[in-house]
C-alpha cells in the first residue's frame, strides 16, 4: 500500500487565507499556491497508508475532547536565522493551539513523533525565498490582523505533485460526551419536575 504525508492543522478562513495566500505568492515563495493557508498542528509526517483509518480515529478523539476558542494573528515574527521563515502571529489562540498539537501527537497514538523545534504556533509566509523578499513579508504584513472562532481542524495530505489537500474535516465537542459530564442517575430523581 506504501506511505502518505500527512500533516493536520487549523485553516485560516476566508476571507484572510486567500488574501496570505496571495501575498505569500507575491513575495516569490515558490509553495505558496501548494499550501493552504494553516496553523500548524502535526508537521509534514509519514505514515503508512494503511494506518489512515486509525489516524482518523485518533484525530475524532481528539475534536471531541476540544472546544471552540477564539484566534487572532497579529503582527509578524521571524525564525531567521534558525530557519529561513517569516510569519504571521498567533495573538490569541496560542494556547489551545499548544494543547491540541500535543493531544494530536500523544505518544500513545498513531502519530506520535518528536519536532525538530519546539512548538510554536504561527502562520507562515515566506519560507526559504532570498532575504530582501523575507525582509519585505516582515515588513508590508507587520500591521496585519485578522481574528475568528476556531471551531476545529482538519486533516491534509501532500500529493505526489507536492499539492496540499484536505481529506477531511474535524469539528471540536463531537458527539462523545466526557463521563465527568454525565450526572449521576440518582440525582436525576431530585432535580424539581418542570
Amino acid at each position: 500500500m506504501g506511505t502518505v504525508t500527512i500533516g493536520v492543522s487549523i485553516a485560516v478562513p476566508e476571507p484572510h487565507g486567500s488574501l496570505l495566500q496571495e501575498r505569500r505568492a507575491g513575495f516569490g515563495d515558490p509553495a505558496a499556491c501548494d499550501i493552504p493557508t494553516h496553523v500548524t498542528l502535526l508537521p509534514p509526517t509519514e505514515v503508512d497508508a494503511s494506518a489512515l483509518p486509525a489516524v482518523e480515529a485518533h484525530l475524532l478523539e481528539v475534536a471531541a475532547a476540544g472546544r471552540p476558542f477564539p484566534m487572532r494573528l497579529c503582527g509578524t515574527g521571524t525564525f531567521r536565522p534558525l530557519s529561513p521563515v517569516v510569519y504571521v502571529r498567533v495573538a490569541e489562540g496560542a494556547e489551545a493551539c499548544t494543547w491540541l498539537q500535543k493531544q494530536v501527537r500523544d505518544t500513545s497514538g498513531p502519530v506520535a513523533r518528536e519536532l525538530h523545534f519546539p512548538y510554536h504556533p504561527h502562520v507562515t509566509v515566506a519560507h526559504a525565498i532570498d532575504e530582501a523578499a523575507m525582509d519585505r513579508a516582515y515588513e508590508e504584513l507587520a500591521s496585519y490582523e485578522a481574528q475568528w472562532p476556531c471551531t476545529g481542524f482538519a486533516l491534509y495530505e501532500q500529493g505526489s505533485d507536492s499539492v496540499w489537500r484536505k481529506l477531511r474535516e474535524y469539528a471540536f465537542g463531537g458527539a462523545v460526551v466526557p463521563p465527568q459530564a454525565c450526572a449521576p442517575a440518582d440525582r436525576d430523581s431530585t432535580l424539581p419536575a418542570r
